[in-house]
């Protein structure tokens, strides 16, 4: 597990557009103890070695409640990494072909995580530019030898990089008004009070409700929920995570951002300790770096189409200004999801750094 964790350190020792995990989080996943997606997965982690050297690491996942909600018998690989050669790539996808065929799964997908907010999909495009904290970053020479070895498309996702405007463009202003009034909708600050009575549970019974017909989704369980919110409670500040509430006080939309905390991954280099918090923390508190990231927007099913999304951007670009962000980039997004990627149109979007999930029947 030692050689799993560490290979992308000297794999990416020389890359400066790759960004660290922590160390401590990709221990996490295996640890049944602190994640609570391996109540419903089986996880497995293979490390390639040439003599005593790592030269690649891959870790095959059988998503078992993804695999009933999707009709599916896929096995899913993920947190793929190898050196520029394909014999390395073939070995690391044959341990997980045939661990898969061992649970009798007759496809392998990926790159995937257990959930949908796992890092997805192999980068295709853009390898000169910076990657991110929720994202993957791969060399080049990955979906070429993917394709070398008979893997397919099955889907692919894009990403949206915007400038902050100065002011809030006029449609979004003017959206963000009629919808609030016409469904009687109104912007709730959360506090951390909110939290600790159980709100985190609220929101993810909205994503679960939101992102049900999305590729390869299944529902959080409510162990699921409380590590996520335990997890980025730390990292983001709760004026960058607005809700939609109704007059009912029902939850009705989400948006989770948060400001990049790339130079401080690079700096801590996976670790901790000795001063890698110092890093993060400093980011965190006391300097904002000049990006943020929009992780997702969530609206419920029956307010969909009517203008939501609009109140996120009128409340959300003064309050970029503010904190000095200049520019802002979302999440992977499908590519096939017109009508969530137009929502970008007022503030003139570049389209970048698409990624792709391959398949092969096995």
């Amino acid at each position: 597990m030692n050689d799993f964790v560490h290979f992308p350190r000297k794999h990416y020792q020389n890359c400066e557009n790759y960004i660290p995990d922590l160390e401590m989080d990709m221990r996490k996943i295996f640890n049944p103890k602190k994640n609570a997606g391996l109540e419903v997965s089986d996880v497995q982690a293979f490390v390639a070695y040439q003599g005593t050297t790592p030269v690649g690491r891959i870790a095959a996942i059988v998503n078992h409640r993804a695999n009933e909600r999707w009709q599916k018998k896929d096995v899913r690989f993920g947190l793929i990494e190898f050196v520029d050669n394909p014999q390395v790539a073939e070995a690391l996808l044959s341990a997980v072909e045939k661990y898969g065929k061992s649970m009798g799964m007759t496809r392998i997908v990926g790159p995937l995580g257990i959930t949908d907010f796992d890092k997805e999909g192999m980068l295709v495009e853009d390898f000169d530019l910076e990657g991110s904290m929720t994202a993957i970053y791969n060399y080049p020479y990955y979906p070429q030898i993917m394709e070398q070895l008979g893997y397919q498309k099955e889907v692919d996702w894009v990403q949206i990089r915007v400038n902050i405007p100065q002011e809030v463009p006029a449609k979004y202003a003017r959206v963000s008004q009629l919808t609030k009034e016409m469904f009687d909708l109104h912007v709730r600050q959360l506090t951390l009070k909110d939290f600790r009575e159980g709100y985190g549970r609220k929101i993810f019974k909205l994503l679960n409700e939101a992102y049900a017909p999305i590729y390869g989704f299944t529902e959080f369980n409510e162990g699921q929920a409380d590590a996520f919110v335990d997890k980025y409670l730390k990292l983001i500040n709760l004026e960058l995570l607005p809700v939609v509430e109704n007059k009912e006080g029902e939850v009705i939309a989400l948006a989770v951002t948060m400001g990049s905390l790339n130079k401080a991954l690079k700096k801590a280099n996976g670790r901790l300790l000795p001063f890698g918090w110092y890093h993060l923390l400093r980011s965190l508190k006391w300097k904002y770096e000049e990006s943020a990231e929009m992780l997702l927007i969530a609206v419920r099913p029956d307010f969909q189409g009517l203008g939501v999304n609009a109140i996120f951007f009128d409340h959300l670009i003064p309050i970029y200004r503010k904190f000095g962000f200049k520019w802002a980039e979302t999440g992977p997004q499908l590519d096939y999801n017109v009508r969530e990627l137009s929502q970008w149109k007022p503030l003139n979007p570049d389209i970048v750094k698409r990624r792709r999930c391959y398949f092969k029947e096995i």
